[in-house]
């Protein structure tokens, strides 16, 4: 079944970008002058995505509204002339089809991908996470739909961790299928480093299966009292329907202020009617120090 439907959770608080996460949601933070959530809906609709389905929370409406129409501001830029401004402004809304659920409570991603069941409906499906950037030049998610597609089971992107950060990712135990697929045997979410099952963590992309939704039901609460789709993910691999992607390609983490702020910069570096200003802005500060 080809895969049309990407899940988003984006009802997390956002502490590690206080205070500027209390009035404006994390995901709705910009780089450069673009939401960092709306790359990750590009990202989504690249890769053949037609239906975003965001779960929110209370304080998280202004997502919504950044992809629905906004008539008085078509408007403003028709009566301006800002052609390239509407287009724009038209692009984001029309891109995909949107829909959003609340997550009543913050229960843990688990809870966040359960809440999105009835909008799913028994498809496979993609969940992608608001912290973690891929850059549009080295996309996983067209690699990972191969491998669900010769496979059939749920399929996660993977990255070599560096050790001291092991014990904030989902690690996992593999077996070797090819130059960038392996089969997950076994996962475990954010343990010591001492203790890891190998280096190999999650990336923050994820194709599942239906199934999931059943696993997580039952699923009780575990690290840090929540419920984790990485313990029910390896109820999958247990049976043997779990693979991954050895992703190599260029990632960026936006959930802390330097990360923010270094992807903002790499993306800005990218485009050609600002990348030289901020070079030489940043040159002649390099200079002063």
């Amino acid at each position: 079944m080809r895969i049309r439907k990407a899940v988003l959770p984006v009802a997390g608080l956002g502490t590690r970008v206080l205070p500027a996460s209390k009035v404006i949601p994390k995901e709705m933070l910009p780089l450069v002058d673009k939401p960092t959530l709306q790359y990750i809906v590009e990202e989504a609709v690249a890769a053949g995505v037609e239906e975003i389905i965001f779960v929110t929370s209370r304080s998280k409406r202004s997502i919504e509204d950044h992809f629905d129409i906004f008539p008085e501001m078509e408007q403003a830029l028709e009566r301006k002339g800002k052609q390239k401004e509407l287009e724009e402004l038209r692009h984001v809304q029309s891109m995909a089809t949107y829909l959003s659920v609340r997550q009543s409570e913050p229960h843990g991603l688990g809870h966040a991908v359960l809440c999105a069941k009835a909008l799913v409906g028994d498809e496979p499906f993609i969940v992608m996470l608001g912290d973690d950037l891929v850059a549009p030049e080295t996309p996983c998610l067209p690699r990972m739909i191969e491998i669900y597609e010769q496979y059939g089971g749920s399929v996660l992107s993977l990255f070599t961790s560096p050790p001291e950060q092991i014990s904030s990712f989902g690690i996992v135990s593999i077996e070797e299928l090819g130059s960038d697929t392996v089969k997950v045997t076994h996962l475990v979410e954010k343990p010591p480093a001492e203790e890891a099952p190998s280096n190999l963590a999650v990336a923050g992309r994820y194709i599942l299966t239906p199934d999931i939704f059943e696993l997580l039901e039952k699923t009780p609460p575990g690290n840090g009292g929540e419920i984790q789709v990485t313990d029910a993910i390896e109820m999958q691999a247990q049976a043997g329907k779990c693979y991954g992607l050895r992703f190599t390609g260029l990632r960026y983490d936006t959930g802390n202020p330097l990360g923010l702020l270094t992807t903002s910069i790499a993306y800005a570096l990218k485009r050609p009617d600002i990348a030289p200003g901020l070079r030489a802005y940043m040159q002649e500060v390099l200079h002063e120090a």
